[in-house]
């Protein structure tokens, strides 16, 4: 009965949350007419092209197109690891756009990012683009009045949310807490692609949301992340896959929304389109300044172009977990596995959550266990540099079987990694090429010096609080490069919740020169300076250290009680006046000393949360 009681006002919750739960159809009905009739049909240009500004880079996909036949595809690809940039040409390829734009993403916020793109996309309806933003509800536009704003500001302009709790654009604790007791597999399955395609040329495609962590503009804690910008014959997979996503069930206009349809049901005057109110708006002004300047746009994003043949867009399909047996359902996560299993020499893996499906642990077992294995790279996070503190802790508690069974070399990203922290200097002064001295201006543009940023599993997440002070910097890419042939960026972290629950997306590049650079890029990040190494700790008294490891061997089996607290492996520092080496050389200890399991961590219920997790958490794998 104590069990009953306990679970009973949560459930009564759940049940009257779902009474109601849809809108009627009379309501969606009433509300689209006022939407057409209060909608502000006026266009701010009446040229064919819309206005369009001259792009190089939509330039150069228009003619990759032209070039390409169904036997020898031509592309123009571009790697996007700095902030600028990344921010920069999507702002560009909006301006560009004659035809249309589409978007995709997982997180939208209000912040400076946030309301830039934004208001950049208001502008490209105003002219006479059509717009379709598709955003996943959970952590994108919580806020009726915005999105009632939205609905009629431009017909040319449409929104809709993914998967949204109840029907509604804004979800309140209590109903995300219902939400998972009532119906827990559809509202747990969310929609993490990431996209902007414009004009059915050229896309972007990574791991960048819309909001100041993901373009080093938030002032405490930012992402090392990472875009694709594809030209070509993939920008038509791209279009295929938006237009699925686009009509699928899931998929809500804005006046199917609860709290939406209210909202414009009791005010019919047309909410004016304020002007955006930004926290650093000379920083604003001077990425718009740097889309539109053609001296910027070659140095940083033409002449880092690539010309490539076959590159393919993948991305499972929408609601995945509905029908995970059916075929494409999960394909890009198909696509992925296949890569690896397909390695000869190398696999560099860029992960911010080092947390393996039953599948990848069983692909990488079965690598390692060849005759002549490949050499298998991981770059991840550290708990110093992460803000997914819980998931953490499902890689900390198997580094063993890391190491040893799969053979991996692991690099944790320190919290204040010199590779992000120049990128974020760079875009918090509001510096260009033409600002710099001649040798800055030569060492940011080398490939090896060309900085990410980094992304949350949520929305709004704070990493632990750390012994250090300074500007934190936490990984969000998700790259892979094989055997130096091929390598994909994307939005796949390579974890249970991408393989089962999220629908992701990415680019697969076939080109030596496109894996070269991206290798490069990753290995950077797992230089001495920017990474922690992870080994096995030195064995002093081997008696002692065989019992501490079959214990410890013990304990990460359990699936609760594992609380033994001497583990397998801890983190490494080079010692000054020492080359890097790997784990496995002999020499290895005497080049470096270690710094404990979770160096510069203070003390915090954070860091004691990541020990219980480790201890109980093995259940919630798949969704942490």
């Amino acid at each position: 009965m104590s069990v009953l009681r306990r679970f009973a006002l949560p459930l009564l919750l759940a049940l009257s949350l779902l009474q109601g739960c849809t809108v009627s159809r009379a309501q969606i009905r009433r509300a689209d007419a006022i939407v057409a009739a209060t909608a502000d049909h006026g266009v701010d240009c009446a040229r064919a092209d819309h206005c369009a500004l001259p792009s190089p880079l939509l330039a150069a996909a228009t003619a990759a197109l032209a070039a390409s036949t169904p036997e020898q595809p031509v592309h123009v690809v571009t790697l996007l690891d700095d902030s600028e940039p990344a921010l920069a040409a999507r702002i560009n390829l909006v301006r560009a756009a004659r035809h249309s734009i589409d978007v995709q993403t997982f997180i939208w916020d209000q912040d400076d990012v946030g309301q830039l793109m934004l208001d950049e996309l208001v502008h490209a309806a105003r002219r006479g683009v059509r717009v379709r933003i598709l955003a996943d509800q959970l952590f994108s536009f919580n806020d009726p009045d915005l999105l009632d704003r939205l609905a009629r500001i431009s017909p040319n302009l449409q929104v809709r949310l993914y998967n949204p709790t109840f029907h509604k654009a804004r979800t309140q604790p209590l109903e995300f807490a219902a939400g998972i007791l009532c119906c827990f597999m559809q509202f747990n399955q969310r929609m993490h692609n990431k996209l902007l395609l414009v004009d059915d040329r050229i896309g972007i495609t990574g791991g960048r949301n819309y909001q100041d962590r993901y373009f080093n503009w938030d002032n405490t804690f930012n992402y090392v992340d990472r875009d694709a910008m594809v030209g070509g014959p993939a920008a038509l997979q791209m279009a295929a896959s938006f237009e699925l996503f686009w009509k699928h069930p899931r998929s809500l206009p804005l006046t199917h929304l609860r709290d939406v349809n209210r909202r414009i049901l009791a005010e019919h005057a047309p909410p004016a389109w304020p002007t955006p109110h930004y926290r650093h708006p000379a920083r604003v002004a001077q990425v718009q300044q740097a889309a539109e300047d053609p001296a910027w746009l070659k140095a940083w994003l033409v002449d880092a172009s690539l010309r490539a043949g076959k590159v393919a867009y993948f991305s499972d399909l929408p609601a995945k977990t509905d029908k995970p047996d059916k075929q494409r359902a999960l394909d890009f996560t198909h696509h992925i596995m296949r890569m690896i299993s397909a390695a000869k020499r190398e696999v560099l893996l860029q992960t911010p959550y080092l947390v393996m499906s039953k599948r990848a642990q069983h692909i990488f077992r079965t690598l390692h266990r060849r005759p002549d294995p490949p050499r298998v790279i991981v770059s991840t996070n550290s708990l110093a540099s992460t803000d997914a503190f819980a998931v953490y802790a499902m890689s900390y508690k198997h580094r063993k079987r890391y190491l040893k069974k799969f053979g991996f070399e692991v690099h944790e990203l320190k919290p204040h990694a010199p590779s992000a922290a120049l990128d974020n200097e760079l875009a918090n002064l509001g510096m260009d090429a033409a600002g710099l001295p001649p040798e800055a201006v030569k060492l940011a543009r080398m490939p090896e010096a060309r900085f990410h940023l980094l992304g949350s599993r949520g929305s709004g997440n704070l990493p632990a609080p750390l012994h250090s002070e300074g500007m934190r910097f936490g990984l969000h890419a998700k790259s892979i490069v094989v055997d130096d042939t091929f390598a994909m960026v994307g939005s796949h972290n390579f974890d249970p919740r991408s393989d089962h629950y999220n629908t992701e997306s990415g680019v697969i590049v076939y080109d030596r020169d496109f894996a070269d650079r991206l290798r490069h890029s990753i290995m950077r990040s797992t230089q001495p300076e920017n990474a922690w190494v992870i080994a096995p700790r030195q064995s002093k008294v081997p008696v002692l250290t065989d019992i501490n490891q079959a214990i410890g061997t013990i304990s990460e089996q359990l699936p609760l009680f594992d609380l033994w607290p001497f583990r397998y492996a801890t983190s490494f520092e080079l010692k000054p006046d020492c080359q890097p080496l790997r784990a496995t050389d002999p020499n290895f200890y005497a080049c470096y000393e270690p710094v404990g399991d979770f160096p510069d961590v203070a003390l915090s219920p954070k860091l004691i949360i990541t020990r219980l997790v480790t201890a109980f958490g093995v259940g919630a794998k798949g969704i942490l």
